[in-house]
């Protein structure tokens, strides 16, 4: 490994791998202290942000979300994580590649900008993450990765089932448009902790949340696999889809969600899937209360990096 630099590590870092251990205090708030660059070379990761939030049928505040989830990792930027026992970033190459631009009130433009921005991306062999923004932020995300890796399998934890059958696309019609234009294979997609109602009129397997409570964590993990098979799948987690005790920070909040455990305990499990991208999306801080949700939704990312990380192993 090449000579570590102390400092700022977003910034004074030399290399893309490893960890430069610094006070959540101090520093440069990119994601997991992580290079901020749009050089893609090597790279295995890029954190993208989609600060957008109007779309939103409830409560604003989800355009504040990508900083919130940055700010909140700097709580686990410690190297070794617990209970893995090794520091993921020193198997995989992970940069942070900043934000979708749009001005306000362009909503249109917000949906082009994404597709082309995370088409850079994945056109250069890059894996992408997504900050959101409110869920709609998801479908362009769709879009380009469907772009490149053709239907999708989703996999989508969520109190909602965001298919609502309407012209309207906004974050709780997305799926409904996602299938309709063939971004994503309904057979081998799944929602996990759905607790509102919605027609359930398609090839989507529908995990409510009263299914999770009484089969268990390794049951889901098992459906889910069984449902999403060998193809790629897009990881898509709402932070709704957490009970509000835990995750209050989100702009429509839903009572009987999951508990942390239960979803972290299966974004741990799901490492030999072939997730070719994923989000957190509905982080919205003016509702948080000392960044709970925030880190929350950051810790779902960082699981996803060592399930992925520990497939592959020590770096080559």
């Amino acid at each position: 490994m090449s000579r570590r630099q102390p400092g700022d590590q977003a910034f004074d870092f030399d290399s893309l791998y490893g960890t430069e251990n610094e006070m959540p205090y101090s520093g440069t708030r990119s994601f997991m202290r992580r290079r901020l660059t749009r050089e893609l070379e090597g790279v295995d990761y890029a954190v993208m942000g989609v600060p957008y939030d109007l779309s939103t049928s409830g409560r604003p505040g989800t355009r504040f979300g990508p900083e919130a989830l940055r700010r909140a990792t700097a709580q686990l930027s410690w190297g070794e994580v617990w209970p893995w026992g090794f520091d993921p970033f020193d198997r995989l190459a992970v940069v942070d590649y900043g934000d979708v631009h749009f001005k306000r009130g362009q909503p249109e433009r917000m949906l082009l900008n994404t597709v082309d921005q995370a088409l850079k991306v994945l056109r250069s062999g890059t894996r992408l993450i997504g900050l959101g923004g409110d869920h709609l932020s998801t479908y362009p995300l769709l879009k380009a990765h469907a772009e490149v890796h053709g239907p999708l399998a989703l996999i989508q934890f969520d109190a909602h089932r965001d298919t609502a059958d309407t012209l309207d696309l906004d974050h709780g019609s997305f799926v409904h448009h996602a299938m309709q234009e063939g971004l994503i294979d309904a057979k081998r997609s799944i929602q996990v902790g759905i607790r509102t109602f919605y027609d359930h009129n398609d090839d989507i397997t529908v995990l409510y949340r009263p299914w999770l409570r009484e089969h268990g964590v390794p049951a889901l993990i098992e459906k889910i696999k069984s449902v999403v098979g060998e193809g790629p799948a897009y990881l898509t987690f709402d932070i709704d889809c957490i009970d509000p005790a835990f995750a209050p920070g989100t702009g429509t909040p839903v009572v009987d969600g999951l508990a942390p455990f239960e979803a972290i305990d299966t974004i741990r499990a799901l490492g030999d899937l072939d997730i070719v991208g994923m989000d957190v999306v509905e982080v919205s801080p003016p509702y948080d209360h000392a960044e709970t949700t925030a880190l929350l939704g950051a810790s779902v990312i960082l699981e996803h990096l060592c399930a992925v990380a520990d497939k592959r192993g020590g770096r080559a």
